[in-house]
């Protein structure tokens, strides 16, 4: 599937993606072992795809676009909320991401760990539970990336950014149309928004604000 994936990477070009470090590391990662077999074939086209549990891996182009929006240098400490099927957490490591991620589906979460692992990726530290509550233990954070889509933005993922981090995260009812934001934490914990456009993501679920 490697011409599929180089079409990938020269449609996410002429889409706007322009961070070369972004496309060499979706042009690295095999994502058709991150779709269950009865997908596989249109593992390279440009829309989410479903992984089970009611569950999908997102379009590629949201990937590159989130991705590219957090602006990480190798090292960096990432908190991800919605491990899924992995994808995007493969994608953080091949950026060098010190990465921490929080998915609430257990089956969900061990497969992901056992085809992160079977595929190299080491290092990675993966917890159970709910997403709007972050993982405090580890924070703060240089980026925090959430792929499921909130009611409202959650106030502990604020809190366990960094002075200077970065937040993408789609943001919105829970069917249909929501806003993908940028969030820019200054030095005196001040919020900047920016507004990436819309986006159609699966609710995050848990808490009170998913239930």
């Amino acid at each position: 599937m490697t011409d599929a994936r180089d079409r990938l990477i020269e449609h996410l070009q002429r889409s706007g993606i322009r961070d070369r470090r972004v496309l060499e590391a979706m042009r690295r990662v095999p994502r058709e072992h991150f779709v269950p077999p009865t997908v596989r074939h249109a593992a390279y086209e440009d829309h989410p795809l479903p992984i089970g549990e009611g569950q999908t891996i997102s379009q590629p182009y949201i990937v590159a676009l989130m991705t590219q929006a957090l602006a990480l240098q190798p090292g960096e400490k990432v908190l991800e909320i919605g491990t899924g099927s992995g994808y995007q957490a493969a994608i953080l490591a091949e950026l060098g991401a010190d990465l921490y991620t929080v998915e609430v589906r257990p089956l969900l979460l061990e497969a992901a760990r056992r085809r992160l692992e079977a595929l190299g990726y080491e290092g990675i530290h993966y917890r159970l539970g709910d997403g709007h509550l972050g993982w405090p233990e580890f924070a703060p954070y240089d980026a925090i990336i959430v792929t499921a889509a909130p009611r409202e933005i959650p106030p502990a993922l604020v809190a366990q950014l960094a002075e200077g981090g970065r937040m993408v995260i789609p943001v919105g009812p829970t069917a249909g149309f929501q806003t993908l934001w940028l969030l820019l934490k200054d030095e005196e914990g001040n919020i900047e928004r920016v507004d990436l456009g819309g986006v159609a993501f699966v609710p995050l679920i848990g808490g009170e604000a998913g239930r």
